[in-house]
């Protein structure tokens, strides 16, 4: 009989709640036992695990690394897809080695790179890979400059932490001045070049921001599986153009990202994007983990999660091509469950009495109206489950 694998995904985005479905509808057929742990108690992945957990909080890189470590131990965890402090996990991959788990994760070398983006920018232009201009910048000074220099070659401005993930940060400079047109409608990502600069100067620390032209569209992410001995087993591009999503494999996109996952040694799943700029591709971002999107690949018949699981088990899919293309499509909000919880408890003490700012309803007590919410919430949690509460400490509860 065929053991069940245990994956850990730590302090994961909600869009991980389709990799964790995915792992479970495997085309194996193999009983998969997922973990989950979080910061936020009402992150959906934790509604999504078999095994749930809030992680402590406030430790050093190092420390999350020593508790993460003793997790797995403890949970005999197979797989271990680690986000949070994903550097300090990697420098330690013979000891979770040792601990019978393997780390879904990059080498430490890798990490380092793609972690700095100026680093990376003059890293992957080090292997014939295009990049776009760019400037890092720490004071007002410096920002101008840059944005001088790039208005004057007819390119709009834009900046982003040299660190950081996802577009968090990433703002489009403009020279309106800030007007009552900023106020209405759904707030922008374009920022007045007059309040940055302001900002800049009055900030207490420098800095860190890397500033080039706006790239133009589409954006193409390449997913990549890359084994241990620095050979891609996939490579396939979701393209983004406004709402429009879409898949490709045209090797403009896949030889750059292929050169860079086995150049740098991308070890399992990466993510690496491109947008346009004088009409030629160039790198725009490379995530050293799973990307959000890497779901959406099942429309292509592929499940991205379940080859990597494998794959970091010693167990290896061989190539991974997709038998179709699916078609175009766009993303929705959709709803996940979470887990139930309770109102804190209730004083029991009288307070003081205070004049009511209104008349009190003559039907029902300030009492009956908190309580009956709570009631209900019980009611509606789902049998099986832990009881409503129970992850506030750091001990694992199977969902």
């Amino acid at each position: 009989m065929v053991s069940r694998v245990r994956v850990w995904l730590n302090r994961t985005y909600a869009e991980n709640v389709f990799f964790m479905d995915q792992l479970r509808r495997n085309p194996d057929d193999r009983a998969v036992e997922i973990h989950a742990t979080h910061g936020d108690p009402d992150s959906p992945v934790l509604a999504t695990a078999d095994v749930a957990e809030l992680e402590p909080e406030g430790l050093s890189p190092a420390a999350y690394a020593e508790y993460a470590l003793d997790r797995c131990r403890r949970y005999g965890i197979d797989v271990f897809v680690p986000r949070l402090h994903q550097a300090a996990i990697v420098a330690h991959r013979a000891d979770f080695a040792a601990a019978g788990t393997a780390l879904l994760a990059p080498t430490p070398q890798a990490v380092a790179v793609f972690e700095d983006k100026a680093t990376a920018y003059a890293a992957v232009r080090s292997i014939g890979v295009p990049v776009p201009p760019w400037w890092r910048v720490r004071t007002a000074e410096e920002l101008l400059a840059a944005v001088e220099e790039l208005e004057s070659a007819g390119h709009r401005a834009c900046f982003k932490p040299a660190s950081g993930a996802g577009g968090a940060g990433f703002r489009v400079i403009t020279r309106a001045p800030f007007s009552l047109s900023h106020l209405t409608g759904f707030p922008s990502a374009h920022a007045p070049l007059d309040l940055v600069l302001r900002a800049v100067e009055e900030a207490d620390e420098p800095v860190d921001w890397l500033v080039m032209p706006r790239l133009e569209q589409p954006e193409v992410s390449v997913d990549c599986l890359t084994g241990p001995d620095n050979r891609i087993r996939m490579a396939v591009g979701r393209t983004k153009n406004g709402r429009r999503r879409g898949f490709t494999l045209r090797e403009q996109w896949l030889e750059p990202a292929r050169r860079i996952a086995e150049g740098f040694g991308l070890h399992h799943l990466s993510n690496i994007q491109f947008r346009m700029y004088g009409g030629q591709p160039v790198l725009l971002d490379v995530n050293t983990r799973p990307a959000g999107g890497l779901h959406q690949l099942s429309l292509c018949g592929v499940n991205a999660p379940w080859a990597a699981v494998r794959l970091a088990l010693g167990d290896d899919p061989g190539e991974v091509v997709p038998p179709f293309l699916g078609q175009d499509y766009t993303v929705v909000s959709g709803l996940r469950p979470v887990r139930p919880v309770t109102l804190p408890q209730q004083r029991t003490e009288q307070p003081e009495p205070l004049l009511p700012a209104v008349p009190a309803p003559a039907s029902a007590s300030a009492s009956e109206s908190v309580s009956q919410p709570a009631s209900e919430s019980a009611a509606a949690a789902p049998s099986g489950r832990a009881p409503a509460g129970a992850l506030g400490s750091t001990e694992a509860l199977p969902l």
